[in-house]
Formats: structure tokens, C-alpha cells, sequence
């Protein structure tokens, strides 16, 4: 075999390889289209009979949903006569769906657990630290800490309170819980009153009182640097060491009290808003809205005050008893309130008076 035709073995090899596959995409493109036309002439008629088999009805109402203005016998304004009402071309308005689920889902489940959550850690803390008693036992020697005027306001606002999460609650999980229990003659009966209460103790008894607390004590929750002290330290609840230092209101309280000036009014106003729509012409956004809101605030509120409420009583030894007789130990205030307890002294000696009383029964 000469040189030379090497080469064009080589070449004419390359040219049947060429050829080859050519011809098999030609091949396989004549049978692949037609088949590609028939799988998508297949798809179209299955979404077709898709349509086809899906109940009218459900179809007639998501189109009914779907917002699309059309004829509607809804008349009237909804701002006294300055903004044509939006809902006059609606069939359906989809607000209010969307609303209950919201009310009825989101925050109704993740509310339930978060202050089923919430409980179940104070009692872990509480088996884990238990009551925190006063360190050097109780003096027999009290000191005026909250007057009659104050602890009047407290309770009536904490007594309202206890009122309005019982009442709110019960409305908001009696669906799920209550109704199981007492059947729907019996919650209907019960939600009426709960309702009517919840809407008169609120803006009669609780935001008075909420008002007379924010008056009262705004000028003792003022932020210092102390107050970051008081948390790095855990407000003296957890560890060991020398309790940090406090005023009139430490750390913890001040943050309580900030939440009420916050998201407190938020819950206020929002249930003022729903309590009399017609003082400001509410519309059914800004009622849906106000719902939502009202809710919201209400389950953290709860949350925090099973912590204000715990601490209060039995986390703390001698805390009580300050907001029933009005005094509190003298050790008590030293080791809890002890700028405050300072300044109490310091402005009764310039007075020429004693600012504690000893009590009989008690070690001096």
C-alpha cells in the first residue's frame, strides 16, 4: 500500500462517520417531532378534560373571589359622602376570608403554643432557681413603698387585665377548645357575656387605669446604665455574687412598663377602634386590620405578664407583699431596690423622720 493512499482511506472513513450520524439525526428527527406532537397534543387534551371534570361550582366562586369589579347591589359611600365605597362593584369582598385565616390559623395556632411555651419555661426556671429568698432573712422592719392611690390603680388594672385575657382568650380558642366542652348552645351563651364584658372593662376600667400607671410611674422607668448592669448580671435571679444595684424600678420592671407604653397602647387602640367603628368610620380593611393588630398585642402581652405576674408572687419572696400593704422589708428593699432604698432614707433624715417602722412579732 503506497503513502498516498493512506490519506484518503483516512478521509473517506471520516466522510461514512459523517454520513453516518447525519442520516441517524434525520432518522431520529422524523420519529421524535411527531411523537413530540402527539405527547403535547395529549397534555392539552388532558388539562382540558382537567378543566372539564373540575366542579363548576368551584370554579364559579374562585372567579367570584378573584376581586374583578361587576355589577353589585351595594350602594353608599364609606367617609361620609368624600370616598366612594369600594366594595359597590363586589360580589363577595375576599377581606374577609383571608382575615380568618389569618385570626383563625396563624395567630391562633402559633399563639396557643407560644404561650404554652412561655408557661412551661417559667416553670422550668422555677423548678431549676426556685423562690428567691431574701439573703439575709427578713428584718421585722418595714419601709413604705407604693401608697394607697398607687396600689388602688395596680389592682384595678391588674384585676381588668386577668378579665380581659380570660375573656379575649376564650373567644379566640373557643372554637378549638370550649366548644368540644360545652357544646354550641352553652359557648354561644358564654361568648356573649365574655364578649359584652371584654368590651366595657377595656375602655371603661383598663385604659383608665393603664393611663394612671403610665402618669404615675413614667418618671421612675427612665433608662440608666445601671439598668445594663442589672441585666448582664441577670437581675440578681441567676449565679452568685452581690445583687445589682436599682432604683425606685429596676431593669426588669422598666422593660415591662416600656411594653405597655408600646405595644400595651397598640392593643388599646386597636380595641378602642373596634369597640366604636362609628367614631372614625372604620371600614372593614381597617376593622380586619385592628383585629389582627388587637390579637397580636394581646398574646404578648399575656406572655410577658405571666412572667411580670410570676415574679411578682411566688418567684420572689417579699415582692407581694409590697403591692398589698404597701411596705416591703427593709433587707427586701436593700437587696432588690437599693439606690431607691438610699434615696428613701436620705430624704427622710433631711426631713428630721424615720422611714421605717419596725413590725411586732418579727426579728428587729
Amino acid at each position: 500500500m503506497s503513502k498516498a493512499e493512506t490519506p484518503n482511506r483516512g478521509r473517506r472513513a471520516r466522510y461514512r462517520r459523517i454520513m453516518f450520524w447525519f442520516i441517524a439525526i434525520i432518522v431520529f428527527g422524523a420519529m421524535a417531532l411527531p411523537m413530540g406532537s402527539y405527547v403535547y397534543t395529549g397534555i392539552q387534551q388532558a388539562q382540558a378534560q382537567s378543566v372539564k371534570d373540575t366542579n363548576p361550582r368551584a370554579n364559579y366562586w374562585r372567579a367570584v373571589r378573584d376581586g374583578q369589579g361587576g355589577y353589585s347591589a351595594v350602594t353608599g359611600t364609606s367617609m361620609e359622602g368624600e370616598v366612594v365605597n369600594t366594595e359597590t362593584s363586589m360580589l363577595i369582598n375576599n377581606g374577609g376570608q383571608n382575615w380568618r385565616q389569618v385570626r383563625n390559623g396563624l395567630i391562633a395556632n402559633y399563639g396557643g403554643w407560644f404561650l404554652f411555651l412561655v408557661l412551661i419555661a417559667i416553670l422550668l426556671f422555677f423548678a431549676k432557681v426556685g423562690r428567691v429568698p431574701v439573703e439575709h432573712g427578713l428584718s421585722g422592719q418595714k419601709v413604705q413603698r407604693w401608697n394607697a392611690f398607687e396600689r388602688f390603680v395596680h389592682w384595678v388594672t391588674a384585676i381588668s387585665f386577668i378579665i380581659l385575657a380570660i375573656s379575649g382568650l376564650s373567644l379566640l380558642f373557643g372554637r378549638a377548645v370550649l366548644i368540644p366542652l360545652m357544646g354550641y348552645p352553652g359557648f354561644a351563651a358564654y361568648a356573649g357575656l365574655a364578649k359584652g364584658l371584654h368590651n366595657f372593662v377595656g375602655p371603661w376600667l383598663f385604659t383608665p387605669g393603664v393611663a394612671l400607671m403610665i402618669i404615675l410611674w413614667i418618671r421612675h422607668n427612665i433608662p440608666n446604665a445601671e439598668d445594663i448592669q442589672w441585666f448582664t448580671q441577670g437581675g440578681g435571679f441567676v449565679g452568685k455574687g452581690k445583687h445589682p444595684h436599682a432604683g425606685r424600678m429596676n431593669g426588669g420592671e422598666k422593660i415591662w412598663f416600656w411594653f405597655i407604653c408600646t405595644v400595651g397602647v397598640a392593643a388599646i387602640v386597636s380595641g378602642f377602634f373596634m369597640d366604636f367603628p362609628n367614631w372614625w368610620s372604620a371600614s372593614r380593611e381597617g376593622m380586619q386590620l385592628a383585629s389582627v393588630v388587637h390579637a397580636i398585642t394581646g398574646i404578648l402581652w399575656i406572655a410577658l405578664w405571666f412572667g411580670h405576674a410570676y415574679l411578682g408572687t411566688i418567684g420572689t419572696e417579699g415582692s407581694l407583699e409590697g403591692m398589698t400593704t404597701g411596705r416591703v422589708d427593709v433587707n427586701w428593699a436593700k437587696q432588690h431596690h437599693d439606690r431607691w432604698y438610699e434615696e428613701v432614707q436620705s430624704t427622710s433624715h433631711e426631713q428630721g423622720r424615720d422611714a421605717t417602722t419596725e413590725v411586732r412579732g418579727q426579728p428587729a
